[in-house]
């Protein structure tokens, strides 16, 4: 018999029974434990699982928050919806129940390896049947979909067929390391990029420590933290300090913090996910000032490339913004999309309109650049 149920804590799905639906992913259990036990405030967890008898077949993580329609835009169109919620609060505000993590890479149900070809997309069915049923029972009329791969393209047909509405998400960027050396690696770069990383290269550079603990550097940590996120256009999630020494501790050694020394004082930290295979780039903050003089987001960016070069990683992750600077540092991107539906019809075919206005390629050029390089 095929059940389906939603749950309040990851806890209740087996931590090998979900890994083995996501075989080598970092963003796994323990990452997924960590962020539930971090506290982030105005987001709520769900997990969606389901099973034929006692046995796990598919599960997707997914969550609870109040969305703004206006959260990715940036420009002109940002301006005048910010008047707007300025003149009517709450206007552009809507409950939102998505399937994903606001703080994960990118959203695929996992499925486990039992289960036949032919019963998978009935499979994923199920799940997002499910996560209706949830929203429902939770009054939430919004239901989406955030950052699901383009090319997974079973769970991509099954979100079509439940009828939900699409949209291009923000593409991830990634580097395939293959390089035999850092000046390897610059010499595949374009004529202007390479002299000006050789140019950073040859300048006064910050002190680099990796560390696995930092509890004793938290109000440094959210300081950094705090006054990038403040210069941010893109801002969902709003992460405490429990968030880092929480990654941290339960990932062991697939999580580190690289921290930046400019004398005693700390300029900027690079929080990553790592194993044998890829180096995942979760959060880069910094001192504006001290960026501008040493250009630390560049040092940072060598450092890790250099990392993975002399540890055999064959890909670097590099999250899901600052576009312009990815496509010159030699990026490759891979397309996500945004699924969504209202269940409410008019709200529905609102929202139809509203995504011309709000999808990210067209208000950041370089992303815009980056989605239709990848079609």
């Amino acid at each position: 018999m095929i059940t389906a149920h939603a749950f309040s804590s990851i806890r209740s799905i087996d931590r090998d029974e979900w890994n083995s639906c996501f075989p080598g992913l970092l963003e796994d259990w323990d990452f997924y434990l960590a962020v539930e036990q971090a506290g982030i405030e105005r987001f709520t967890w769900r997990y969606l699982a389901v099973f034929e008898g006692p046995t796990l077949m598919a599960v997707v993580p997914a969550f609870i928050t109040c969305y703004r329609l206006n959260t990715t835009m940036q420009g002109i169109g940002k301006r005048i919806t910010d008047t707007l919620s300025r003149l009517w609060p709450g206007v552009l505000d809507l409950p939102l129940y998505a399937l994903g993590s606001p703080v994960a890479e990118r959203c695929s149900a996992g499925i486990a390896r039992h289960v036949p070809e032919g019963k998978r997309q009935d499979v994923l069915t199920r799940l997002l049947q499910l996560a209706r049923r949830d929203a429902d029972g939770l009054g939430i009329g919004l239901l989406a979909v955030k950052d699901a791969p383009r090319d997974d393209r079973l769970w991509t047909e099954t979100c079509r067929g439940a009828g939900l509405q699409v949209m291009p998400g923000m593409p991830s960027a990634l580097l395939p390391v293959s390089y035999g050396s850092l000046d390897a690696y610059l010499g595949s770069l374009g004529r202007s990029t390479r002299k000006d990383l050789r140019r950073t290269l040859r300048g006064p550079g910050p002190r680099i420590e990796w560390r696995r603990h930092i509890d004793d550097l938290l109000p440094d940590i959210m300081r950094l933290y705090e006054s990038t996120l403040a210069r941010s256009h893109l801002q969902f999630e709003r992460l405490g300090p429990a968030y880092f020494t929480r990654i941290l501790e339960q990932l062991g050694e697939r999580a580190v913090c690289v921290l930046y020394w400019i004398d005693d004082r700390l300029v900027a930290f690079n929080l990553m996910l790592l194993d044998d295979q890829r180096m995942i780039d979760k959060i880069f903050a910094h001192d504006l000032e001290r960026t501008r003089e040493h250009n630390l987001y560049a040092r940072s960016w060598l450092a890790n490339v250099e990392y993975c070069i002399h540890h055999g990683i064959a890909v670097y992750e590099a999250g899901q913004a600052g576009y312009a600077n990815k496509l010159r540092f030699g990026c490759r991107f891979e397309n996500n999309l945004l699924f969504f539906r209202h269940r409410n019809r008019t709200l529905n075919t609102v929202l139809k309109l509203v995504k011309l206005f709000v999808r990210p390629d067209r208000s950041d050029p370089a992303m815009a650049a980056a989605i239709s390089e990848h079609q």
